[in-house]
């Protein structure tokens, strides 16, 4: 029996796609515009194909990432066939379902949200009020307005380009379960505007200063619209091991277990645990949220690339417990250039990098859509093919 690993690097996009041009991103490269600003050592990046991807994606030489030798990844990039560039389209699309509606969205004004809506929300759960009501990032309007959220008790409602409604509020002044309660009442009401994501972000801290977000965040998400890769493998008696947010993402649908943590770096750490642990014919599936949530929509270009050298120096620990028959994929699902004007996600070209034992280096060429990652993988877990996607490695 075989095990597969998917490793998501959110929001690592490696150069603009051909329709990039259409979501207000030409010219978007997460990865060459970070590569550009500093010097990145990532040899074992490199070596599973990274550079070579990179380099296939924006028709640019590859870059000096510290290893020069032969690939020993089968390294390839994708293009994005879903209608939008937000992290559940990326996901489910690379799990082997493309996505070809559009996903409701907020306007950027100000307010943002239907009056009508938040009439709905205050009376349903019993508020004094809302704050926000805007488009921004989210640590910004936690340092504007938290301050009035604790003295008012209103809690700080906002949106992003993504198709989302999010909800911070103070884990003690406020409440946690209070927050839960409030964003599944608000996950109702968004649905009829066929919204993708309500997501609760709770902070600690009493000032400014102190304000910080912490782990505790929560995505309610809408079901994926059909069958996926998690699907086919459970409804086949396999495990499916969600480390990070990948349940929340799915709906927890298709997910036999979930693990958390608060940062890429235990992200990692239970990553390491499920290559120990995890059975035969399993998924495990985990998303590295830290380069998309703290160093993409921060526009942190020096945060990012340490994160991205971080990262790289542990994929030998992960590489050592990988076992015959195992199959490890790293890629992403969208971009975020911290270079680029605005907050955003930038639609981009993503890594394809399949290895582990038996995985010999070569190319694979521009995948057409991320649903061949997804198809590449059930053939590999023996499932039946998917409705979507070409076996990248046959």
């Amino acid at each position: 029996m075989s095990r597969a690993f998917i490793l998501v690097m959110d929001s690592f996009g490696i150069g603009a796609s051909a329709d990039a041009a259409d979501f207000g991103d030409a010219g978007a490269d997460t990865f060459g515009h970070i590569a550009a600003a500093r010097p990145l050592h990532l040899p074992n990046l490199a070596r599973l194909g990274l550079g070579r991807a990179a380099a296939a994606s924006t028709e640019q030489p590859p870059l000096d990432l510290g290893y020069d030798g032969a690939a020993t990844g089968a390294w390839g990039y994708a293009a994005e066939q879903s209608r939008g560039k937000d992290t559940p389209s990326g996901h489910w699309e690379m799990a082997g379902l493309p996505i070809d509606f559009e996903w409701g969205f907020f306007p950027e004004k100000i307010p943002c949200f239907p009056e009508a809506l938040i009439e709905r929300l205050v009376a349903r759960a019993d508020l004094p009020g809302i704050l926000g009501n805007r488009h921004a990032s989210g640590t910004e309007i936690i340092a504007d307005l938290g301050v009035e959220h604790i003295r008012s008790g209103k809690p700080i409602c906002y949106t992003s380009a993504d198709s989302v409604f999010q909800i911070a509020a103070h884990e003690e002044h406020f409440g946690l379960a209070r927050l839960y309660d409030l964003c599944a009442i608000a996950k109702h009401e968004v649905d009829a505007l066929n919204i993708a994501r309500v997501i609760a972000r709770p902070f600690v801290g009493e000032d400014p200063a102190s304000f910080q977000r912490t782990a505790n965040r929560k995505d309610l998400t809408t079901p994926p619209p059909g069958e996926t890769l998690l699907d086919r493998l459970t409804d086949q008696g396999g495990a499916v091991i969600s480390v990070g947010k990948i349940g929340d993402i799915f709906a927890h649908r298709g997910v036999t277990r979930t693990v958390k943590a608060p940062d890429n770096m235990t992200l990692f750490d239970a990553l390491l645990e499920q290559s120990e642990t995890a059975p035969d014919n399993s998924l495990v599936f985990t998303n590295f949220v830290d380069f998309d949530m703290l160093y993409g929509h921060r526009r942190d270009v020096e945060g990012y690339a340490a994160a991205l050298e971080n990262f790289d120096t542990r994929l030998l620990e992960f590489e050592a417990r990988l076992r015959p028959g195992d199959l490890a994929l790293i890629t992403a699902d969208h971009g975020c250039d911290p270079t680029h004007p605005g907050t955003d996600h930038t639609r981009e070209h993503v890594p394809v990098l399949f290895f582990g034992p038996g995985i010999v280096g070569r190319e694979l060429g521009r995948r057409d859509s991320f649903a061949d990652m997804g198809q590449t993988i059930a053939r590999h877990l023996g499932l039946e093919p998917l409705a979507h996607g070409t076996d990248c490695l046959s």
